[in-house]
């Protein structure tokens, strides 16, 4: 799994993030398909992050990119 795919992926999402003041960044690819992001803007702020995480991130990336089984923001 390579940096470069989980940056396009989160490109497909990043707009939705935008559009509510927020972004994401990938921090780091681990080889146990663990991806680390930073939530920024409104969304490192939002009571919602989790939410975010669990509903729109790691879905998004499991399912556009083969061997991401977690994501930690």
């Amino acid at each position: 799994m390579s940096p470069e795919a989980v940056r396009k992926a989160l490109d497909v999402v990043r707009p939705g993030l935008v559009s509510d003041g927020g972004n994401a960044e990938l921090i780091s690819v681990s080889e146990d398909g663990t991806v680390r992001l930073e939530l920024q803007g409104a969304c490192a702020r939002c009571t919602a992050r989790e939410m975010t995480r669990r509903l729109v991130l790691e879905p998004a990336l499991r399912a556009r990119v083969p061997g991401v089984l977690c994501v930690i923001v």
